[in-house]
């Protein structure tokens, strides 16, 4: 059986979008998927300057379209991957009663980075520093589900 993966911003249009693109480039034989904690931008393609940073790696997200996060994903998937505090917050408050899925950080598979969470590039504008520590973050995640 595949593992499925689903990572998680506010927007999915900036770090979710690229978290996926990022992992499914290094392994295409796991099942991933991205979403947001809000529905601000339900299938709308990632943010154009995103895209663009992510695609000058040789990692393409043109293919992806924002969805929000629903409940039903504790059930739809086997690791759900939040970019910061709030989103696994806001998360965990949708959390059915009886899941067990592991909610984690991304940065929790780049400690050595000092990273707590992945900046929104959105607001920060830097889009390579935070291509850096997700491309970093999601070999360290990886390793781990290929322990």
């Amino acid at each position: 059986m595949t593992h499925r993966i689903l990572f998680v911003c506010l927007g999915n249009i900036c770090r979710s979008p690229a978290a996926e693109g990022a992992f499914r480039a290094r392994a295409p034989h796991f099942a991933t998927d991205s979403a947001g904690t809000s529905g601000w931008h339900i299938g709308d393609p990632p943010y154009g300057p995103m895209q663009a940073a992510a695609r000058a790696r040789g990692i393409p997200l043109d293919d992806l379209r924002a969805r929000q996060f629903i409940a039903e994903d504790f059930h739809r998937f086997d690791t759900i991957i939040g970019m910061d505090t709030s989103n696994v917050a806001d998360i965990e408050d949708l959390r059915p009663e009886g899941s067990d899925t592991p909610v984690h950080l991304l940065t929790d598979f780049a400690p050595h980075t000092g990273a707590d969470h992945v900046p929104d590039p959105y607001y920060t504008r830097d889009f390579d520093g935070v291509l850096d520590l997700i491309e970093t973050a999601v070999e360290g995640l990886h390793r781990h589900l290929s322990a």
